[in-house]
């Protein structure tokens, strides 16, 4: 139960443990449901078509960017004309949420802050003070049960909910959306690809500098580098995606669950914000009309444009799904020479894919890198987990489905 007298986000200790299997602990493995996982968990049996139906209205048009995206009302790129301070773009996920309460259309929020004592493991909590948004404010690294909070946020008489979630988050949220009850439920979603455990991250973080513990930021950005900055007075650091020490870290660094994900854009929450298709901004999908009323309400604290979109993606896909093959084969990865990654980065940051043509390719990438996962550790499991949509994406680059790898249709 939720102590409604203490200020400040509550975030009390969770229940259960996550399933055995592919299961990236959204939390309601932990709920005293037993059988709720076989209903909402993504990495079983999704229904992409029918949640899409019952929370937009339809499904998204497979002739334009929606194959890619998702169902679409609005899309832009946009920034806080005034940043937040800690945010790890200017604030615009946070700012949707606090005014969703500061509006009274939600009673609470879902989210993550930071661990006390690791700033990089995320907390579920449940903010009901507009004000205490600014403390779930940048990036969080690991596993967040936030949803094993549903059943205390039901104890303590919230009807309205949000959450700021990831996909496989969104999903499960949805799929019990109906059973839970509630008035009012409005989802704030990210997009998400390569998640893992928090002490993973920190070998990441070992291997990018002599002094970890002073990295206070870090963010993969859309022109092929990764920025650090830093609290111990230093100037920020930006390192190209090339010369990331990707071959030192262990195999299992990614876990088999984000490796095989079929939603990398966050298609079931009313708004997406992410960076994928910004161009430097932030890239916000409004999807159904309660995103939209939701964007309106932030508009005139909002620089926006649209989206922009250039180069061309077809040869870093290729190159991509090589290499996963290679590497879902078991074989070692090729490496390239030193002396070529600064020229090939440079290369990159000038001619590869930009803004919206950069957000096809990773979606691409995702659905290549989910087929040929899955192919190898869970095959049976092709049928049921990896919708049309998505077979769809793949097909551009030869990877159709084999006769007992069409997904079945749901009655």
């Amino acid at each position: 139960m939720f102590d409604q007298t203490r200020p400040g986000p509550q975030t009390p200790a969770l229940p259960g443990a996550p399933r055995a299997g592919l299961c990236t602990d959204c939390g309601v493995s932990r709920l005293g449901d037993g059988r709720a996982c076989g209903r909402a968990c993504q990495f079983i049996a999704p229904d992409y078509p029918a949640l899409e139906r019952r929370t937009h209205g339809r499904t998204a048009n497979p002739d334009n960017d929606e194959a890619f995206f998702g169902v679409t009302q609005t899309m832009l790129r946009a920034r806080l004309k005034e940043p937040a301070p800690g945010a790890q773009w200017t604030g615009i996920t946070t700012t949707l949420a606090a005014t969703l309460l500061e509006h009274g259309l939600v009673d609470a929020v879902l989210t993550v802050v930071p661990d006390p004592q690791d700033r990089w493991k995320p907390l579920p909590a449940l903010i009901t003070d507009p004000a205490d948004l600014a403390q779930a404010r940048g990036m969080r690294m690991g596993w967040a049960p936030t949803l094993a909070l549903l059943e205390p946020v039901r104890a303590a008489g919230h009807r309205r909910l949000a959450m700021i979630g990831i996909p496989c988050q969104t999903y499960a949220l949805r799929a019990l959306e109906v059973e839970l009850g509630l008035e009012a439920l409005y989802i704030i979603g990210t997009p998400c690809s390569d998640n893992t455990s928090t002490a993973n991250f920190h070998r990441f973080l070992d291997l990018l500098d002599e002094a970890p513990g002073a990295i206070s930021y870090l963010e993969f950005r859309a022109d092929f580098r990764v920025e650090l900055r830093f609290d111990d007075g230093r100037k920020p650091r930006l390192i190209p995606f090339l010369q990331l020490p990707i071959s030192k870290l262990p195999a299992d660094f990614f876990p088999m669950t984000c490796k095989t994900c079929v939603d990398y854009t966050n298609r079931l929450a009313d708004i997406t914000v992410g960076y994928m298709g910004g161009s430097g901004d932030q890239w916000i999908i409004a999807r159904n009309p309660r995103g939209a009323t939701l964007l309106s309400l932030v508009a005139d604290r909002l620089h926006t444009a649209p989206p922009a979109s250039s180069g061309r993606r077809e040869a870093a896909v290729r190159g991509f799904a090589a290499n996963t093959a290679r590497a879902a084969g078991g074989l070692p990865l090729r490496r390239m020479p030193d002396l070529l990654r600064p020229l090939v980065g440079l290369l990159q940051r000038y001619f590869g894919p930009k803004g919206l043509e950069f957000a096809r390719a990773r979606v691409e990438m995702k659905a290549i890198e989910t087929i040929l996962h899955l192919r190898r550790t869970h095959p049976a499991r092709l049928k049921n987990m990896v919708p049309a949509h998505v077979w769809a994406l793949a097909a551009r680059y030869g990877l159709t489905p084999a006769p007992d790898e069409k997904p079945r249709r749901k009655p």
